[in-house]
């Protein structure tokens, strides 16, 4: 897929929200835990390894229920592409047992500026049983040829599902139990393992909130690091 570029940086057309967090974020990276950083320096690697100037890079972001942390992941990696202008970048999600798009990650995204709106038609069920509902996810206004380019459908998937690439993409695996169950991905140029921890844990607890808006703001200082320092390199080694 070609992607349409322009003189203009990407940034001017998130929300401000977003970007105002964005902008809170990239001072954070000492944050970083080292339990991350082999996990971040390998999708550097294959970013920058694979990145064609003006062809889509595709990213299936995976865990289980592909409900919390791969949602979380795929958001703030597309979020840190647009921050970063890396416009050929796109992170998509998926899972090894869909559920379904999780009301609490939805609302630790929308604190910080993102849009979710339903549209009002649902999915193929899991084995959960849970109603799937599918959303448009927003965290910008980039419109190109009639296409807000700043935003993606979500629903919970099979990562192999056909919204998703087929082929030559980076999985990145955010969760233990995907990781154990896919020594292998189909269709994945590199396979990367980067397990954060489950804020489902918290459901229901005084944490709840604060552990999502945690997990969410660890996940994009690692994203908006490691897309930035995409950047730098592919400026750097320009031909």
């Amino acid at each position: 897929m070609l992607i349409q570029t322009s003189n203009s940086s990407e940034r001017e057309f998130l929300f401000p929200k977003v970007r105002t967090q964005c902008d809170l974020l990239s001072t954070q990276s000492a944050m970083i835990l080292p339990a991350h950083l082999d996990g971040s320096e390998r999708l550097f690697q294959a970013i920058v390894s694979q990145h064609i100037p003006g062809v889509e890079l595709g990213v299936i972001v995976i865990c289980t229920g592909n409900s919390r942390r791969s949602m979380l992941a795929a958001t703030m990696g597309n979020i840190a592409a647009a921050y970063h202008d890396i416009p050929e970048l796109r992170f998509y999600s998926g899972g090894t047992n869909p559920s379904a798009f999780n009301p609490r990650t939805i609302r630790t995204l929308e604190e910080v500026g993102v849009v979710i709106e339903p549209l009002n038609k649902n999915a193929t069920v899991g084995d959960a049983g849970e109603v799937n509902p599918v959303y448009m996810v927003s965290w910008g206004n980039l419109p190109r040829m009639g296409v807000n380019l700043f935003e993606i459908k979500e629903f919970s998937k099979i990562y192999s599902d056909p919204h998703n690439p087929d082929k030559a993409f980076i999985a990145l695996l955010v969760c233990d139990e995907a990781d154990a169950s896919c020594p292998s991905v189909t269709g994945a140029s590199q396979r990367i393992a980067m397990p954060f921890q489950d804020p489902k844990s918290f459901d229901g607890s005084e944490l709840e909130s604060a552990k999502y808006s945690e997990r969410r703001d660890e996940i994009g200082r690692i994203m908006l690091s490691i897309v930035l320092k995409a950047k730098r390199h592919l400026a750097a080694n320009k031909c």
